[in-house]
């Protein structure tokens, strides 16, 4: 994957703006290929009973290699996109087996990931006509399910920290229309924010942000989107919006359609700035051909 891509820099990184850098990025070829050499982390089922809906519903987490009970983890929560559930990204974008690869060449940190079912409704499969009102509808209900039901039972049940600055929420296509309602939304809750291929479900960039200077408290805020994805339009304004307002982010075009070739290596870059402070060099160092 050596082709010219384009990062559009909203932040302010040691003192300096950076509007837009031309890069070469060249991702491992293997970096989602399984290594039975190096250490696993470990992906779980679990159960939590859901006030918002009513019923127990189910997600899955990751912890990492050399998980410890007494020591204190931050937490991604990673969302799916409309015709997925708590498992497509396990099943589709591999994400044990991308940060067990990271993990192994000591570039991430150590972090819970937390893959829940989006679609907060009693029937929450993805059968059927998986664009019916009520099953759209559900995933916007998913915020109430996020914030009071599923983030206190992972807190409760798992050594996560809970300070904002240790929590981040990332997704793709429907899921990352929801990290971005939910994420700016709730900016007291999120420090750190992922859109990959935002879907239609994203709210105009003035609801998102009212007050685009609130935004500013954000350690991380991410928009991708792939150059050949027909939902590009939905991140354009929002990277649009923000940088109109002066607000730090960053908007990543990478080569792709709207696919999980394009949602695996935004995870894979992402990933790696999460839960450390954001430097040029860290950026740079990330991004460079491998």
């Amino acid at each position: 994957m050596n082709k010219s891509v384009v990062l559009a820099l909203g932040f302010m990184l040691s003192g300096v703006f950076i509007s837009a850098q031309a890069f070469e990025k060249k991702a491992p070829q293997d970096f989602d290929t399984e290594k039975k050499e190096i250490p696993h982390g470990k992906i779980d089922t679990i159960q939590y009973s859901s006030v918002t809906v009513g019923t127990t519903r189910k997600a899955l987490v990751y912890t990492p290699p050399g998980f410890k009970q007494g020591n204190k983890y931050p937490v991604l929560y990673l969302l799916h996109g409309i015709g997925g559930d708590e498992k497509e990204w396990f099943r589709n974008g591999t994400p044990q087996i991308i940060l067990d690869n990271l993990y192994a060449k000591g570039k991430l940190i150590p972090m819970i990931v937390v893959l829940p079912n989006g679609r907060a409704m009693k029937d929450n499969r993805a059968t059927g006509d998986i664009m019916a009102k009520d099953k759209v509808e559900a995933f916007a209900t998913f915020e109430k399910d996020l914030l009071n039901d599923l983030i206190p039972f992972v807190e409760k049940k798992y050594p996560v920290k809970k300070d904002r600055n240790d929590r981040a929420i990332a997704g793709l296509s429907m899921g990352g229309g929801q990290t971005l309602n939910f994420g700016l939304g709730n900016i007291d809750r999120f420090a750190w924010i992922g859109a990959f291929s935002a879907a239609p479900n994203t709210k105009e960039p003035e609801q998102l942000l009212p007050d685009p200077s609130k935004a500013k408290q954000l350690k991380l805020l991410w928009i991708s989107c792939g150059d050949q994805d027909r939902l590009m339009p939905f991140s354009k304004r929002t990277s649009d919006y923000l940088t109109e307002n002066k607000i730090p982010h960053i908007f990543y075009v990478e080569p792709g359609g709207h696919d999980f070739k394009v949602w695996k290596n935004d995870l894979y870059l992402f990933s790696q700035l999460l839960f450390r402070p954001i430097k040029q060099g860290d950026i740079n160092l990330m991004l460079k051909s491998e």
